[in-house]
């Protein structure tokens, strides 16, 4: 037999979860929870009370415990449509630039937001376990690959930016380095193989929390295609760059700094600080400042 044992839900979100126990052997502890977009009428949730507003659920099995949220987060702080580990086992709620975690990502407790001893930023601490959650940037990697006096350029396949041109880049994974990621990342958006050069650009965007890291690569064969991720891949000579289309400021600044380069006839590296204003979507490329640009 299944038991209904737990439903939350949100009356603005649509969703509403079941939670089931199978009733197994009694060493078996497994619950299994199902999520419906059917809507919810207000009314069905006033037994709720304050846990109505408050999509939660929670999965156990054995000691394991995750507790999540369903959140919407604006596109432009995922601009490469990777999920974030910290949004898949905290729950959160955005909040312009700085996100509400409301549940504990270690045991699934309540969260209170407090600055803790010693620091100075409002932190999430568990009510619980006490552990305090810290966030820290997303670190991006990409290559600026030259063939033949031109750029290669991929055309977005995914949104956000769909149908704009990049660099090929992404999200730095666990266990690799920064050179590592670029260049995989190369392979998954255009087939390429590449040897990383040199380091060109590092460029912080604190509105959104990411650190790009840009290396110049040259092809290891003159062969590319599109991944999974890209529409097209294309060569473009230095005067053909598609300014007026490219995904992100990120990419709008790298080029602009590398075609300085190549003006004065050596390439440098380049340190600065991308300032986006609030409220802009990443295809707005053009509503940033460079500052405290570095090079050398």
């Amino acid at each position: 037999m299944l038991k209904v044992i737990q439903i939350l839900g949100s009356s603005s979100s649509g969703f509403v979860s079941f939670s089931y126990r199978l009733k197994k052997k009694p060493q078996s502890n497994c619950d299994l929870y199902f999520l419906s977009r059917k809507p919810i009428k207000a009314s069905n949730l006033s037994s709720l009370g304050s846990k109505a507003p408050s999509f939660a659920f929670r999965f156990r099995k054995g000691r394991a415990s995750i507790a999540s949220q369903m959140s919407h987060i604006h596109s432009e702080s995922n601009p490469y449509g990777a999920s974030s580990s910290s949004s898949t086992s905290t729950s959160v709620q955005s909040t312009g630039s700085i996100r509400k975690i409301n549940f504990c990502q270690s045991c699934g407790g309540r969260t209170k937001h407090e600055i803790p001893d010693g620091e100075e930023k409002m932190r999430a601490i568990c009510t619980g376990c006490g552990k305090i959650t810290y966030e820290n940037p997303k670190m991006v990697v990409g290559c600026l690959i030259e063939y033949e006096n031109k750029i290669l350029l991929c055309k977005r396949k995914i949104q956000p930016s769909f149908g704009l041109w990049t660099l090929p880049a992404g999200y730095m994974e666990i266990g690799e380095s920064a050179a590592e990621g670029a260049i995989r990342e190369t392979w998954e958006e255009a087939n390429a193989e590449v040897e990383v050069l040199s380091p060109f650009a590092h460029l912080d965007i604190p509105l959104i929390g990411q650190t790009y890291i840009i290396f110049l690569a040259k092809l290891k064969r003159p062969h590319f295609s599109p991944g999974p991720e890209s529409s097209e891949c294309q060569l473009f000579a230095l005067n053909d760059i598609p300014f007026d289309s490219l995904a992100f400021s990120s990419m709008l600044v790298t080029l602009q700094l590398y075609i300085e380069d190549r003006k004065v006839g050596r390439p440098m590296f380049h340190y600065g600080i991308i300032n986006k204003r609030p409220g802009t979507s990443p295809s707005e490329i053009h509503a940033y400042t460079l500052d405290h640009h570095l090079k050398s």
